[in-house]
């Protein structure tokens, strides 16, 4: 080939600018603190409905497009502004427990729907036992806490190892069923948990039993701590391991997405049949996304049992199970962004409208079919995939 005839160059488009994604990290960094710092129920309903105004302005104006590419192509370093601005939202509450206690509710909560996320998301399978799997969790570290001297880092990997194994149990019916055959495989799961969870005494009835708070070389979780004369609320503590749990899910997950393991997972959930006819190996990947979701939820699990110090029954039924499958839904299933948005919405929203607290199950449902019917794809736009050789993005 002759110098004159050279390939065309290939335009690479311009990266997205930064700076929309860390507006939109900062406004609402400082509008989370102010809905978690008001307590009177006016204020609580004036700042939500100031809000609802302020995202349907910003989606007139098309100022949701720019965030939405920062976020795509700037993920790196909006993540990390996105870990300093839950830093600072923790920092501004340091001696509150109520608010941390909640915080680390949502992280924790953020974390199993992650898990779900892999299930549903990436693989298709549906599981409607995420609380159920959450318990698991919850349980063993209150058993191991109880009765034995398992390191407690150990025992939030010993909680996500036995939600795996149990819900391997379920794996043949799974496989054997399609669409809503396998979600009632699920269901009745859950509900033949919790009649196991009542009339098993030694795991303490319907009344449920205690839970050790967590212990790492001699470091008390469940002790309030000070930074110079600064007091500091014991939920602190729980708050950096909970990040860092999250922190460490997210990246899995992203990573598990980009990669060609995502490719194929996404081939078996838009179509087994082609998947299949390609050499895909349906019931292995199945078993991969199942299991691994399954030991996500259960690690959570096992940290938010010692974080709330007690377990039971009634905390982990059908019902809950609801509740995630409406965080995935809100935030956009294979979304992991989302997921981490609707989490807030849906754990904080009834804590601060105590006024419609009995009604917290309409609330989710009203919001879920309110969003699937205007935005069928979550609160958040699906990040675009990109793949590259060796699973690098």
């Amino acid at each position: 080939m002759s110098g004159s005839e050279r390939m065309p160059e290939v335009k690479q488009e311009p990266q997205a600018p930064l700076l929309p994604g860390v507006v939109a990290v900062a406004l609402s960094t400082a509008y989370l603190i102010a809905l978690l710092a008001v307590e009177k129920q006016p204020l609580v309903i004036g700042l939500l409905a100031f809000g609802i105004v302020a995202v349907l302005v910003a989606h007139y104006m098309d100022w949701l497009d720019p965030v939405g590419r920062s976020f795509a192509e700037r993920e790196g370093v909006l993540s990390a502004y996105a870990v300093l601005a839950a830093c600072v939202v923790a920092a501004f509450f340091h001696d509150n427990h109520f608010v941390l206690l909640l915080f680390v509710t949502v992280l924790l909560y953020a974390v199993a729907t992650l898990g779900l996320n892999i299930e549903f998301g990436y693989a298709g399978v549906l599981n409607f036992a995420g609380a159920s799997f959450f318990g698991i969790g919850a349980y063993t570290s209150a058993v191991l806490n109880t009765y034995t001297a398992v390191p407690h880092l150990l025992v939030l990997l010993i909680g996500g190892t036995l939600a795996a194994l149990i819900g391997s149990l379920l794996l043949l019916p799974v496989l054997r069923t399609r669409g809503h055959y396998a979600a009632l495989v699920t269901i009745a799961f859950a509900l033949l948990l919790k009649t196991f969870l009542e009339v098993n005494d030694v795991l303490g009835g319907p009344q449920g039993m205690q839970v050790k708070g967590m212990s790492i070389l001699g470091w008390s979780f469940n002790d309030n701590f000070e930074i110079g004369k600064i007091e500091m609320s014991f939920y602190l503590n729980y708050f950096v391991i909970s990040m860092l749990l999250l922190c460490g899910t997210f990246v899995l997950v992203r990573r598990l997405e980009r990669s060609w393991i995502g490719l194929d997972l996404d081939a078996i959930r838009l179509d087994e049949t082609a998947a299949s006819c390609f050499g895909l190996d349906i019931a292995r990947w199945k078993i991969t996304a199942f299991v691994l979701g399954n030991f996500v939820i259960g690690l959570a699990g096992a940290l938010f049992g010692m974080v709330g110090g007690f377990v039971a029954p009634n905390n982990y039924t059908f019902a809950d199970s609801l509740i995630m499958v409406s965080i995935l839904l809100l935030g956009g299933i294979g979304n992991p962004w989302g997921v981490v948005v609707a989490t807030f919405i849906v754990v904080v929203l009834p804590e601060k409208l105590q006024t419609i607290q009995e009604y917290r199950f309409l609330l989710y449902a009203l919001i879920v079919i309110v969003v699937l019917l205007f935005r069928p794809e979550g609160l958040l736009p699906r990040p675009v995939r990109r793949y590259f050789p060796g699973g690098r993005a």
